[in-house]
């Protein structure tokens, strides 16, 4: 990458630790922060471009936790394949760059429509050859013969026509884990339990024991993570058993969760995926999902399960992070940072608290924890200046006008001073 240095003076840092913020400067060259100058200066650094960030937030990248890439905005699971797959690759490259524009700087990715799509955006995103955040790669979310992700037709077993890949019994998830093991991924996406909008009930867990004992046996020797679609108990409790990393909706943890999650809580991380829960319930109107429906009144009652329980899981310590299953017609892409003001407003979290969910603790989940995440000398360029203050309105960092300069990895993505 060329040398290229670059100068945010006087700015307010809020480094993403957790940390009060000061008022400092910060060197970037190339594509990491070389030096931070606390205080106000007025000392120019010669070669380098000067953006003057006096009265602005400097604060890093965020990260969703939870991104699917090549979901289409749609408001169904089965419009998710609907897309020629053509079409439906152009989409998901115009996902990726309007993520990044959203100042998401990095993002987990919880599973791709097709097999090789996430591995394939990765690799371009990497290769400089499309626009996104920095992004770790999923296959399809692997599912049992009927449940989360076995959207073809009954009369139909063609694999190709659901969003998830159906396995069935042990002998058929190695050899479906090995499958996208060869496609690249980064990680494996297990749906252990059931979702109210499909015929498998949230609290189902139709996925047994030596299914998913089988996938980690499988992907252990590569050091990849497993992160699995977890609403139920059991669900939760088969994460915990058998070492998947990354849980996703958790919303039905009861105490016995509770107390196995927090004997965890430096191994796992608990994204709730709020958005989803609070749009179906309240608004999806526009598609056939009004609040007073039978189907949105089962999600409040799973949102108001899920506030309860990550209520809960904050006061332990558990990493709890955002990203809000966005990507259907009722949680666009874009929207993310929707997810750090539910995590003020219905979690009780401080906004400090919700930034660090997606600074700090978005390095640790992208597996950087040693360089990325945070406004820190020797750390990844990946920043954002806010013309705002996120601790007296976390709102502000919906407002994409707001969001003056994007940098990913020392390059300025945006620079609209």
């Amino acid at each position: 990458m060329e040398n290229i240095k670059t100068v945010f003076a006087n700015a307010n840092i809020l480094d993403g630790s957790g940390a009060a913020p000061y008022i400092g400067s910060v060197i970037v060259e190339g594509n990491a922060i070389k030096k931070i100058i606390k205080g106000p200066t007025d000392k120019a650094v010669p070669g380098a471009t000067m953006i003057d960030s006096h009265s602005k937030t400097l604060m890093p990248g965020m990260c969703d936790a939870h991104l699917h890439l090549t979901w289409n905005d749609q408001p169904t699971l089965e419009h998710i394949t609907m897309m020629p797959p053509e079409e439906h690759l152009i989409h998901s490259i115009n996902v990726a760059r309007k993520v990044l524009d959203a100042g998401f700087t990095s993002g987990v990715g919880a599973a791709a429509a097709r097999p090789r799509f996430d591995c394939i955006l990765r690799n371009a995103i990497n290769n400089g050859d499309i626009v996104g955040p920095r992004y770790l790669a999923n296959g399809q979310e692997i599912c049992t013969m009927g449940g989360l992700g076995d959207t073809s037709p009954v009369h139909m077993d063609v694999q190709d026509l659901s969003f998830g890949w159906r396995v069935s019994g042990p002998e058929e998830m190695r050899k479906s884990v090995r499958m996208f093991i060869k496609y690249g991924v980064d990680a494996i996406k297990l749906n252990l339990s059931g979702e109210e909008i499909t015929p498998v009930a949230a609290q189902t867990t139709p996925m047994s024991d030596e299914e998913v004992a089988m996938a980690m046996e499988t992907i252990q020797p590569y050091g990849l993570r497993a992160c699995a679609h977890a609403r139920s108990a059991d669900s939760i409790k088969q994460c915990l058993r058998h070492g998947v990393e990354v849980i996703y909706h958790a919303s039905y943890a009861d105490e016995e969760c509770l107390d196995l999650l927090e004997q965890q809580k430096d191994q796992i991380f608990v994204g709730p995926g709020l958005a989803w829960l609070v749009q179906t319930a309240y608004g999806a109107s526009d598609w056939g999902i009004p609040p007073e429906s039978e189907l949105a009144q089962a999600y409040a009652r799973e949102l108001e399960a899920a506030i309860e329980a990550m209520k809960k899981m904050h006061k332990r310590g558990i990493r709890i992070v955002p990203g809000g299953d966005y990507g259907f017609a009722w949680t666009p892409h874009g929207t993310n940072a929707k997810d750090l003001e539910y995590f003020v407003d219905l979690l009780g979290m401080t906004p400090m608290e919700a930034i660090v969910s997606t600074t700090k603790l978005g390095g640790e989940i992208m597996r950087r924890p040693g360089d990325l995440g945070l406004i820190k000398e020797g750390y990844l360029a990946d920043i954002l200046l806010v013309n705002g203050d996120p601790l007296s309105d976390i709102k502000v960092l919906q407002d994409h006008t707001s969001l003056e300069i994007i940098m990913k990895d020392g390059h300025l993505h945006k620079n609209t001073p």
